[in-house]
């Protein structure tokens, strides 16, 4: 979809974006070859940042397009550069500033997992997230990204796919959970919870020695990041369908074989010692 894409050259909104579309201009290639419609923009001035797109694109840097396309349009990058992205979720123990740090942050390129944990590997976060051209996020914008910049004391340059403004866009709401929510996207036993609960099973861990705490921690952590990636395709589809390409839907992708599994028991003792309740049922 990128390279039928307009929109990151200036002057060229949605609706100019159509009118070069029904003209029969479907490509970068078609408007190096093809006479343009009326735009605001002169031929000239569109050609040459056509020329620098498909430069860029050789040479696989998805940045250029990010900072210049709208956030909501973020999902048209996600095609070409789908082998080098890796989607990306981080747990914290619940504060801000100084007396804040990261838990657990999992990544998912599409193929398998990886976890690191505070005190054990979280170091490798850093050569990891290194090999990757392109993150996928749920509000990273805001605050995954910022937490890893100021917390680990790296540089996260890489382009990013907010999908929050992606599914905001298609009229979705209610954070990450209630998107899945809407999209049918199942969480089982995990059902109900969300990051405030990943942080009383970090004080578990931490305060009870608890093995399982930890593991159902991983669990939900892996699991929001594992979920962005139907998400991403899910909202791919429905804005392919604004286009002329609806042939260019991806199919559902397979889930992964999860590495941990959330402990019932614990999850049900750490909700009843918080005096928490599951989908509004005291336990």
């Amino acid at each position: 979809m990128l390279t039928n894409t307009f929109l990151h050259i200036p002057g060229i909104g949605a609706s100019s974006e159509r009118r070069i579309w029904e003209s029969g201009i479907l490509t970068w290639e078609d408007s190096m070859r093809l006479s343009l419609p009326p735009l605001k923009k002169t031929v000239h001035i569109f050609k040459e940042r056509v020329e620098d797109s498909l430069r860029q694109l050789e040479l696989r840097r998805p940045g250029y397009f990010t900072d210049l396309l709208p956030r909501g349009e973020h999902w048209r990058l996600f095609g070409e550069f789908r082998k080098t992205a890796v989607f990306l979720d981080v747990e914290t123990n619940g504060y801000m500033g100084p007396r804040g740090y990261i838990t657990a942050v999992s990544l998912y390129d599409g193929r398998s997992v990886k976890y690191y944990i505070r005190g054990e590997n979280l170091d490798g976060f850093k050569e990891e997230i290194a090999k990757h051209d392109l993150i996928v996020t749920y509000n990273g914008r805001c605050f995954d990204v910022p937490f890893i910049e100021s917390h680990l004391g790296i540089r996260m340059g890489q382009a990013h796919i907010d999908l929050r403004y992606v599914l905001r866009d298609l009229g979705f709401k209610g954070g990450l959970k209630g998107c899945e929510r809407s999209l049918g996207i199942e969480r089982g036993p995990l059902d109900g919870l969300d990051g405030y609960f990943a942080v009383l099973l970090w004080k578990d861990y931490r305060r009870n020695k608890n093995v399982k705490a930890l593991e159902t921690l991983l669990a939900y952590n892996i699991l929001d990041v594992v979920n962005l990636e139907p998400l991403l395709v899910a909202a791919y589809n429905m804005k392919i369908l604004r286009t002329p390409f609806s042939s260019f839907a991806l199919p559902s992708p397979a889930p992964p074989e999860l590495p941990f599994s959330p402990d019932t028991d614990t999850i049900r003792r750490v909700l009843r010692e918080n005096s928490m309740s599951l989908h509004g049922v005291s336990l």
